[in-house]
C-alpha cells in the first residue's frame, strides 16, 4: 500500500471517528434528560399472574410542562401526544398517552397527633406501574404514581430494553396519585356520569380559557400549587377536557389539614351527558355538601358527592366503598392512630373482583401521605404487611 493510499484511509477513518463523536455529543446534549430519565428506571417489585411489575424512576429536567402552560394548554390526547413527541423526542419518535378506567377510594383525616393524612386506594385491571419522582426547577419536587399502560406499556409483561421504556419519557403527564413538597397532596378518580352504565367526558370550551387534559391538570396542581386554593385555582384557570371517552373527579389536600373534592357536573346524573355543559363545583371538607356530615374528614370514591345529583335508584359506584371508610373512620373518632393504621383502613376496601365490564379489578396499589412530615407508606398489589411490597419516602 502506497503512503499516499495510507495517508488518505488515515484522513478518512479520522472524519469518521470525528463524525460519530460529534454525533454522540449532540445526542448526549439535546437528549441528556431523556437519556437520563431513561437509565434510572428500575424494577423494583416481582410481577405475576395477578400482580403487575413496579418500577421506579426519576424524570430529570423540567419535562416542558412551562411550555405546555404558555402555549395556553392542550385539549385532546392528540393533542398532547404531538405536544410530547415534539417538544421529548424532537420528532424523531413518536410517543403514546392515554387513559382507561380509573377506580379507587380516598380519604384526607388527622392522625392522632394532629398530623395531615391522605389515603388512597388505586383499582384497575392488572397493570405495571411506575413511582415517580420530579425535582423541575423553579417548581415543586414530588413523587407520584403513573399507570404504565396509559402512556404505552404492555401490561401484561415487564419492560426489557430501551425500546419499552422509552414511552416513560411521557410519565410526567400521566400522574395518578401524589404528593409535593409542600404537602399538597391529590388524586384522580372516575366518576361514571351519565345514565346506567354510561360515562360521558368533561368537554368544557369556554373561549376565554386556555385548555387542559385530567391528568395534565393534576400535574399543573402537584408543580404550582402548596394549599387546596391555589389547586382550586389552578382548576378555575382551565377549561377541563377529560381523555377516554369518561369522566373524572378529584381530591385535594394539603399540610394544614384543609381538602375538597373538585366536580364536574350539570344538571342530574340520569341527563348529564353533554360535557360542554359542565361546570366546576368544590365541596371543601366540612362543607354543608359533603356527604361525611362532619368537617373532620372527607372521602370520595366513584360517585359524584353534590348534593341532588341522583335520583333514587340511580348507580353511585363504590358508594359501598364509601361506606366502609366512613365506618371504619367514625370507628377510631374521626382520626386514625398513624400511618399504618391509616393503611389498615385502606386495607379494608382493597379488591379482587370481577367488574361490571367482566375484567377482573384488583386494588394495584395502595398509598398513605403524611402531608405534614411529607412521607410516603406505599404497598403494591393488596400485600399489606409485607416488606417486600412496601416502599417508604420522604420528600426533602
Amino acid at each position: 500500500m502506497s503512503k499516499r493510499l495510507k495517508t488518505i484511509l488515515k484522513i478518512v477513518l479520522f472524519s469518521f471517528l470525528g463524525l460519530i463523536l460529534t454525533l454522540a455529543l449532540v445526542v448526549g446534549i439535546t437528549w441528556r434528560n431523556e437519556i437520563r430519565t431513561i437509565a434510572s428506571i428500575k424494577e423494583i417489585m416481582p410481577g405475576n399472574e395477578e400482580d403487575g411489575y413496579v418500577y421506579e424512576m426519576k424524570i430529570h429536567g423540567d419535562y416542558f410542562l412551562e411550555d405546555y402552560v404558555d402555549r395556553g394548554g392542550i385539549g385532546s390526547d392528540k393533542e398532547l401526544i404531538n405536544f410530547l413527541t415534539g417538544k421529548i423526542t424532537r420528532g424523531l419518535f413518536d410517543l403514546s398517552i392515554d387513559e382507561s378506567e380509573i377506580g379507587c377510594s380516598s380519604f384526607s383525616v388527622k392522625a392522632e397527633n394532629g398530623d395531615s393524612i391522605f389515603g388512597r386506594n388505586y383499582d384497575m385491571s392488572k397493570t405495571n406501574v411506575a413511582i415517580v419522582h420530579t425535582n423541575p426547577k423553579g417548581r415543586y419536587a414530588s413523587i407520584s404514581t403513573v399507570d404504565l399502560n396509559f402512556v404505552g406499556v404492555d401490561p401484561n409483561s415487564k419492560m426489557k430494553g430501551i425500546g419499552s421504556k422509552f414511552n416513560t419519557l411521557a410519565a410526567a403527564y400521566a400522574p395518578l396519585d401524589g404528593m409535593n413538597e409542600k404537602g399538597l397532596t391529590i388524586g384522580i378518580f372516575m366518576s361514571y356520569q351519565g345514565p346506567g352504565n354510561e360515562s360521558h367526558s368533561t368537554d368544557q370550551n369556554d373561549p376565554n380559557k386556555p385548555n387542559t387534559t385530567s391528568t395534565v391538570l393534576l400535574r399543573m396542581m402537584l408543580d404550582y400549587a402548596a394549599t387546596v386554593e391555589e389547586a382550586i385555582q389552578i382548576a378555575v384557570r382551565y377549561n377541563l377536557h377529560d381523555s377516554a371517552n369518561t369522566s373524572f373527579h378529584y381530591m385535594v389536600a394539603d399540610a394544614q389539614g384543609n381538602s375538597a373534592i373538585l366536580e364536574y357536573i350539570h344538571g342530574q346524573d340520569a341527563t348529564d351527558t353533554d360535557g360542554t355543559l359542565r361546570q366546576l363545583n368544590v365541596i371543601r371538607k366540612g362543607d354543608a355538601q359533603d356527604l361525611t356530615g362532619t368537617n373532620k374528614y372527607q372521602i370520595v370514591t366513584n360517585f359524584i358527592i353534590t348534593p341532588g345529583y341522583y335520583q333514587e335508584g340511580d348507580m353511585k359506584r363504590g358508594e359501598d366503598r364509601y361506606e366502609i371508610i366512613r365506618n371504619a373512620l367514625n370507628q377510631r373518632g374521626s382520626k386514625v392512630a398513624d400511618m399504618e393504621d391509616a393503611m389498615e383502613v385502606l386495607s379494608l376496601v382493597g379488591v379482587n373482583t370481577t367488574g361490571l365490564s367482566g375484567n377482573k379489578v384488583y386494588t394495584i396499589h395502595s398509598i398513605i401521605f403524611n402531608q405534614t412530615t411529607k412521607e410516603v407508606y406505599w404497598v403494591s398489589n393488596r400485600h399489606y404487611g409485607e416488606e417486600k411490597y412496601t416502599r417508604r419516602y420522604k420528600i426533602k
